[in-house]
C-alpha cells in the first residue's frame, strides 16, 4: 500500500519512522508532505520516504492518507486535499477533537479512520486507540491496524465516544506519570540527592514498578499491600496519601480531561 502522511512534524515523522523499521512500507511506498523548511530537511536527512512542499498530482497515486497536521491546520488542508481525493483513498486522522463526520463532509469520502496515539508512539512504546468506518473493506482495516501496531498497543473502538476516553486516560496519561515523578524527584532533592541522583531513583522506581506489574497477575492493590508493613514506612505515606483523597482527585482530573475532549469534538 502507498502511503502518505500530511505533516511531518513529531506525530508524522514518528510514524514514518515506525513504519520503514518494521519493514512494512517502503521508501518508495511512503510519502510525507510538510511545509516547514527545518523540517523537511530533518524528514530528507531521516531518509523518511520522499517530501514534498506542496500538494500535487502525486496524492491521487496513493491509497492511504494520513493527516497528521494540527487541528486547527485542518480547515486550510482539506480544500487543497479535497481537489485529489478519490474512490481508493482511505483517510487515517490523528487530529484530535476532530469527528469522523467533520473528515468526510470537508473531503467528500465515506473511508475514514480516526485513530488517537500517545507521545510514547514516538519510541514504540505508544497506545493507540482506533475506529474504522464500516464502508472500509476488512483487509485495509487491517493493514491499517498493523501499520499503528508499529508504534505500541492499539485498541480497536466501535463507539467514536471512546476516542475522547483514550485521550483522557492514555493522551493525556504519560503527563499524569510526570507529574508524579517530578513531584518525588524534587522531594528526593530535598533528602540531599543531586538532581541526577533523584532523577535515576526515581525512574528505575517506575520502571521496576512498572515492570513487576507486567510479569505477575496481582492487582495494584495488591502490590501495594506486598510493599507496605505494617506500622512501616510504605503505609504511612499511603495512608496520608488517602487522608489527602489523592486517588479520587486523580480520577477527577481525568473526568476533567474526558469532559475537556468531548469539548473539542463539539467544535
Amino acid at each position: 500500500m502507498n502511503v502518505l502522511i500530511i505533516g511531518g512534524g513529531n506525530m508524522g515523522r514518528s510514524f514514518a519512522e515506525s513504519f520503514l523499521n518494521a519493514k512494512i512500507l517502503t521508501h518508495k511506498q511512503l510519502t510525507v508532505i510538510e511545509k516547514d523548511h527545518a523540517q523537511i530537511l530533518e524528514l530528507n536527512r531521516m531518509k523518511l520516504g520522499q517530501v514534498y512542499n506542496e500538494f500535487g498530482d502525486f496524492i491521487s497515486e496513493k491509497e492511504l492518507i494520513i493527516l497528521a497536521t494540527k487541528p486547527q491546520d485542518a480547515y486550510s488542508v482539506y480544500p487543497k486535499l479535497k481537489a485529489f481525493i478519490n474512490e481508493k483513498h482511505i483517510v487515517l486522522t490523528i487530529m484530535a477533537g476532530v469527528k469522523i463526520s467533520d473528515v468526510e463532509k470537508n473531503l467528500g469520502t465515506n473511508k475514514v479512520i480516526r485513530c488517537m496515539p500517545n507521545l510514547p508512539c514516538q519510541i514504540g512504546m505508544g497506545v493507540t486507540g482506533f475506529m474504522v468506518s464500516s464502508s472500509i473493506p476488512q483487509r485495509d482495516a487491517d493493514f491499517v491496524r498493523k501499520l499503528l501496531e508499529t508504534t505500541g498497543v492499539t485498541i480497536q473502538l466501535y463507539d467514536e465516544d471512546q476516542l475522547n476516553a483514550i485521550t483522557a486516560v492514555s493522551g493525556s496519561g504519560p503527563a499524569y506519570v510526570f507529574y508524579f515523578m517530578d513531584a518525588m524527584i524534587q522531594k528526593t532533592m530535598e533528602m540531599g540527592f543531586n538532581h541526577t541522583e533523584a532523577s535515576k531513583m526515581v525512574e528505575q522506581t517506575f520502571l521496576g514498578a512498572v515492570e513487576l506489574y507486567k510479569v505477575n497477575d496481582l492487582s495494584c492493590k495488591e502490590w501495594i499491600d506486598k510493599v507496605s508493613s505494617k506500622g512501616g514506612t510504605t503505609e504511612a505515606a499511603v495512608r496520608h496519601f488517602n487522608n489527602a483523597a489523592v486517588s479520587f482527585n486523580i480520577q477527577k482530573g481525568m473526568d476533567d480531561a474526558l469532559q475537556r475532549s468531548r469539548d473539542l469534538s463539539k467544535n
